[in-house]
This record gives structure tokens, sequence and C-alpha cells, in this order.
């Protein structure tokens, strides 16, 4: 019987203990180190989960791959770190707070022949995953991600909401951008001071003259994770939180019956949202996958093609925003 994959984590924050869970539930991995600079939390999700804990990295001796849950700022040099010491990794996103250091990890990753997999959690959504499967010729994406203020984010919403819809337009559309425009909002004081953006609207075009329009936002007093997807004879509007799927096809305008107004036809489809997995655990079986797959594998090297090129947008935007 061939041993299971031994995987540490690295970060027990929110994020962090979802993966912790995640791992600790799957039949595919064991679950062998819990990496957290707060001893007291640290300890408490080692304990809950059932592995062991460390303040360090380490040499990681035994361990054969890594999840990095910890803080944006932090990505990058413990990313380094495990990179020199040969682990395959997966990333929360984005890769690294800046899109210098992303592309340094991917052609560090690339030039040490390591599996990288960067947390663009929204291509496991159930409703995304079905929407690919029909999805074509798309001309243009419009995409909403809005959600309340949330003061222990020190980051902008443009990395760490925007991110996601980009990189979901990029994969509709199959394309890189050929420009992108931003503007950014900066309305509590914390954010100011930080100068990390409250609110990031891009708009951008593809060469195929498709047009994506995003917005990200966290003034908003309810969350808002919606995306819709046209092309020329129907609209897909796909509901993220939901994880469904509505299909509309116009089909003629006429006059009300009373004269007042007008009537629309409109065909409605509702189709059957095929995949259910935790888009969580459905990630990391995609890790694992590609752990099995081998550094070399064509599996291996799309994946890491497809982690810069959101980075790079949003990098895009951001100058665009504070030119």
């Amino acid at each position: 019987m061939t041993a299971l994959p031994k995987i540490a984590l690295v970060g027990a924050g929110m994020m962090g203990a979802l993966h912790a869970r995640v791992l600790s539930q799957s039949t595919r991995v064991e679950f062998a180190l819990l990496v957290e600079q707060r001893e007291d939390v640290g300890k408490e999700i080692a304990t809950r989960y059932d592995t062991t804990y460390a303040p360090e990295i380490g040499n990681l001796d035994g361990i054969d791959a890594v999840v990095i849950a910890a803080a944006t700022e932090a990505h990058y040099d413990i990313a380094k770190q495990v990179l020199a010491l040969g682990k395959p990794l997966l990333v929360e996103k984005p890769l690294a707070a800046t899109y210098a250091q992303s592309e340094e990890l991917v052609n560090e990753s690339e030039k040490l022949g390591l599996p990288l997999v960067c947390g663009f959690l929204e291509r496991f959504n159930p409703a995304i995953l079905t929407a690919k499967q029909f999805v074509h010729d798309v001309v243009q994406i419009n995409a909403v991600r809005h959600s309340p203020f949330v003061p222990r984010i020190k980051t902008g919403v443009a990395t760490d909401l925007l991110i996601h819809d980009v990189d979901l337009a990029i994969r509709f559309i199959a394309d890189v951008p050929s420009a992108v425009k931003g503007s950014f909002g900066f309305f509590h004081e914390q954010s100011r001071e930080n100068r990390s953006e409250d609110s990031a609207d891009a708009t951008m075009s593809f060469g195929s003259g498709a047009l994506a329009t995003i917005s990200a936002s966290r003034i908003s007093q309810r969350k808002v994770r919606q995306i819709s997807v046209l092309e020329l004879d129907r609209l897909i509007e796909i509901d993220l939180l939901r994880r469904d799927i509505t299909i509309y096809r116009h089909v003629a305008d006429s006059p009300a019956a009373d004269g007042v107004g007008y009537k629309q036809q409109t065909v409605i489809e509702l189709p059957t949202i095929l995949q259910s997995a935790e888009p969580l655990a459905a990630q990391l079986n995609h890790f694992l996958d590609l752990l099995e797959k081998g550094a070399g594998s064509d599996e291996v090297i799309a994946e890491r093609n497809a982690i810069l090129p959101a980075h790079l947008a949003v990098h895009h935007a951001t100058e665009s925003a504070l030119a």
C-alpha cells in the first residue's frame, strides 16, 4: 500500500483553520504538521485536528508538500523558504503581495521543477465548473464581488477580492487582456492610512473584442458574488454564493395588452449543477492530482502558466488607478 503524502500547513488564521479542517478530512493525505507563530492558536488548531504543531517551518523533513495560508504579506518569504527546501506548494491567493514577487515565485518553481498552485478558489465553485462546460464565444463579462468591511484584512480589495473575478473572466474568455484600466476608492480612515483600497473597479479589453468589467468592494452591507457572462444569443448569470446558474434568451418584444409599456418574451433555463464538492476540498484534490502526475507533466505546467495572468491584470489595474 502506497503511503499517503504528508502535508504541512503554514498559517492557522481564518483561512488556515478551514484548510486544516479539509486536510484532516481528506482520505488522500496525512495532515502531518501545522506551523503557526502564535503558539496558543497553533496548538489549539493542531489539537483539534490531531496533527503536530511547530512554531517555525524548520527543514520539513518527511513532508511531501506544503499549503501556505498565512497573511498575504508573509507569502513571499515563506514560499521562497519552502521552494528552497524542494517542496511543492499550494499558496492562498494572491501568490505574493506584489506582482514582481509573484512572478519570481512562479519562475523559481519552474526552475526547480516543483508543482505550484495558487488558491483561486472560485475555479472550483460548482456553478463555475458547470458553466465552463457549456459557455463559449464570450463577448462580455460583468462581475460584482462586494462585502462588508473586515478590519482584520490589511491589504486592499484588488488582491483580496478583485483578483478572483479577473481570473474567472480571463478563463471564460480564454485570453489575456490587451488593456486594463482601474479605479480605486479609499473611504475608511484605516484604509487611507494604509493606502489599501476599499473599492476597486477594473475594465479589461481583449484581443477578440471581448470586454470585462469587474467591481470589488468592502463597503457593502451585504455579501454579493455574481458574474454575468454574455454571448451574442444568451446571458448566463452565475450566483457564486447560491451556486446556481440562470440562462436567459430574449425572444421578442411586443406592446402590452393595455397599450401601456411593453411585453418581453424571454426563455429561461436553469441548468443542473453537476458538481457538489466543497471548493476547498476540490482544490486540495486538484493539488494532489498534480503531485501524482509529476513535475514535468502538461497539467503541472499549465497550472503554473495560469497563475500570473490575473496577477498581472490586477497589477495593471492598480498602476492605472494610482497613476
